[in-house]
Formats: structure tokens, C-alpha cells, sequence
């Protein structure tokens, strides 16, 4: 009786983007937000890949946009946040040392949807600037993601893939090679980029100003 009222919910593009925002704002405090969310998530977003592989399999219509490796392609990207936008918008906004190298000790696991090492190494963890777009990033690509599955430029997932297959190859595989759903992907990741590069500027623009009094005393 509970479950069909949540999945309504969860399946709706307010409820999954209210899904991330929570999980999202438990990241920010140091806690893992996925594990906060995930019996909530899991039984209701997997339940409907599932739905969707059947109806793919028995050539029906897929039934469900939002799903399991929906939340993964468009939500998710690089991991939590969409910190892959993160990685590229300090590679290109700054030259501060530490911060570079953190991105690129962070792109591998990135590619890998794993970005533990940015969380906690830049940090965005208890880190008022960058948690801002942090938080707001995944509810935008998602909208994005929903929007151009909805129009159909985007093809629906039907295929359940490891949530560790590297973007651009988990939105071919999901959708079982959908262009549209590769293109969208590719405009999130742009849009996250977009999204994190002013706050990169001014999380280096204080870096920098907190060190001006201890070099002005050494």
C-alpha cells in the first residue's frame, strides 16, 4: 500500500529531483548521501528498469523515463554532483596548484563515476561555495535528461548497467544505443562545467585571499 504511492513520487521528475537534493545536501555535511537514500531509491528505480527491460524484450512501449540508470546517466555523471563539470571547470577557470592537482588525481576514478577523492580532497564537504553548485547541478541535467527523454530526442533505458560504466558508454548502453541519449549526456556535462566555473573562480579567489596574511607575515 505504501509502495505504489512512492513510486508515483519517485517517478515524477519533482520527486526524484527532491530524492537528490536530499542526498545531495547529506554529501555536504559529510555524510554518504547515496546510502541515506538508497532504500528509498533503489527498490522503487530499480523495480522500473526492470519494468522497462520486460516491455523492451516483448517489444512494447517503455513504460518508465525515470529509472535506476536514468538517476546514474544524467544525475550522476563522474559521480555525486556531477563533479566530472567540476574537474574540467577548475582545469580551465584556475591555476591554483592544489586545486589541479586534486583534479587530476580525481579524473580517473571520475571516469568511473567514483569521486570520494574531490569530496573530501577539494573539499566540497562542509565547503559553502562549491556545495551550492554541488547541490544544484544533478536537479538541473536532470530536468535536462527528463525533458529530452520526454520529447523522445532521448530514447528511454532498458538495459541495467553497472553504475561504475564510464559516461557517454552507460547512456549508449542504457538506452541501447541511443544517440540522443549520448548527445543529452554530453550536455549535461557542458552545462555542469558552465555551472561550477564561477564558483571554482571564487573558491580560488578566497583561497588566495586567506593566504595573503601569512605570506605578508612570514
Amino acid at each position: 500500500m505504501v509502495q505504489r504511492p512512492l513510486e508515483t513520487v519517485v517517478q515524477s521528475l519533482p520527486g526524484i529531483l527532491i530524492l537528490m537534493f536530499v542526498a545531495q545536501l547529506f554529501w555536504v555535511i559529510g555524510i554518504h548521501g547515496n546510502q541515506m537514500v538508497k532504500p528509498i531509491r533503489e527498490p522503487l528505480l530499480l523495480g522500473a528498469i526492470m519494468v522497462n527491460m520486460t516491455a523492451f524484450e516483448q517489444g512494447k512501449e517503455i513504460p518508465n523515463i525515470i529509472t535506476m540508470p536514468f538517476w546514474d546517466v544524467y544525475m550522476s555523471i563522474g559521480g555525486s554532483g556531477i563533479t566530472l563539470g567540476l574537474l574540467f571547470a577548475v582545469m580551465i577557470a584556475t591555476r591554483r596548484k592544489e586545486m589541479r592537482e586534486i583534479s587530476k588525481l580525481s579524473l580517473g576514478p571520475s571516469f568511473f563515476n567514483i569521486n570520494e577523492p574531490v569530496i573530501f580532497g577539494m573539499p566540497i564537504m562542509l565547503n559553502p561555495i562549491l556545495a551550492i553548485p554541488f547541490i544544484i547541478t544533478p536537479l538541473i541535467t536532470g530536468t535536462i535528461g527528463y525533458f529530452a527523454t520526454s520529447i523522445g530526442f532521448a530514447g528511454k533505458a532498458v538495459v541495467m548497467v553497472p553504475w561504475t560504466t564510464p559516461p557517454i558508454v552507460n547512456a549508449w548502453l542504457s538506452t541501447a544505443g541511443s544517440m540522443g541519449a549520448v548527445v543529452t549526456q554530453l550536455i549535461c556535462i557542458v552545462v555542469a562545467t558552465i555551472i561550477y566555473l564561477p564558483f571554482v573562480k571564487v573558491a580560488a579567489r578566497r583561497a588566495e585571499q586567506a593566504e595573503q596574511p601569512v605570506i605578508q607575515n612570514a
